[in-house]
Order: structure tokens, then sequence, then C-alpha cells
């Protein structure tokens, strides 16, 4: 997985490829949490994400509570996979999805 970090004022784009999975979801969660501070605008692209676990759902939870209180966070680029994945879950009454 990579992690592709730009940041816009308050608006920070973190675009995720590869696998979101067991063994990488603690990296973006650490990306996350290192980088969250002061941010209002979250936006996650997911244009090359390949595949998300429940692990990478428990890491997008953790940014949206954090976000919730802070401002706004959007997923955008989903393939038809990761889509599918979140829609199973419940997961799109939770996330913004694009």
């Amino acid at each position: 997985m990579t992690i592709e970090k730009t940041q816009n004022g308050t608006e920070l784009t973190v675009k995720v490829a590869g696998r979101l999975e067991t063994v990488t979801a603690p990296q973006l969660d650490a990306e996350l949490k290192a980088s969250l501070e002061g941010v209002t605008a979250l936006v996650l692209d997911f244009s090359g994400l390949d595949y998300i676990s429940s692990a990478g759902l428990r890491v997008l939870f953790a940014a949206q509570k954090t976000m919730n209180r802070q401002g706004s966070m959007v997923i955008r680029g989903a393939n038809e996979d990761v889509k599918e994945v979140f829609e199973v879950t419940g997961s799109m009454e939770i996330l913004t999805i694009e």
C-alpha cells in the first residue's frame, strides 16, 4: 500500500493505493492520526485502492469520528469492489462516498 498526502490550507487529501487490510491498516491509521490536527476537510482518494478489509474499515470509522468533530470527510474514486464492501457492511450509512 502507498499513501500520498497533499495539504491545501485546512484541506488534506490522502491518496491510498494498493490493499488496505490487516497488515497495512495500521500504517494508514498512524498517518491520519499524525496529520488531522487543524484539518477541516479530509478527502480520501481511493482511485488506486484495490481492496479494503474490516481492518481498513475500522481506520475509516475512526477518521470519520475525528472529522465529525472538526469538519468533514469524503471518500472519492472507489472502484466497484471497494464500493461493494461499503454497501455490504452498511458503511454507506456512516461514510460519505462520492
